[in-house]
């Protein structure tokens, strides 16, 4: 019986470049990384963390007729007259986040 078994797998390089130099950090190579995870896999019979879609996605501004475009202005001018704002920084990190951009 053979003691391991060849994964090949096509991941984007920019992705691979990052997660090497993470791992790399932690001191864990690529495949025992990879071996990690499949066993986390086998032991949660499924993939071992949440995978869902957005709760919001964002608006695509073109898409709006005129009635759209006011009411989504209106809703933001409540949302600054009741306090519930938040940077640009903050908005534009989280969708950098949340859609890996």
């Amino acid at each position: 019986m053979q003691k391991t078994s060849n994964v090949f797998a096509r991941v984007e390089p920019e992705l691979k470049f990052q997660a090497e130099g993470i791992l790399s950090q932690l001191g864990i190579p690529m495949s025992n990384a990879i071996n990690i995870f499949l066993k986390q896999v086998v032991l949660q019979r499924g993939i071992p963390f949440d995978m869902k879609l957005p709760a919001t996605t964002p608006i695509a501004v073109g898409s709006l007729d005129d009635t759209a475009m006011n009411t989504e202005l209106e809703k933001g001018y409540a949302d600054m007259k009741s306090g519930r704002q938040r940077s640009a920084k903050d908005v534009l990190a989280d969708m950098n986040r949340d859609y890996n951009l």
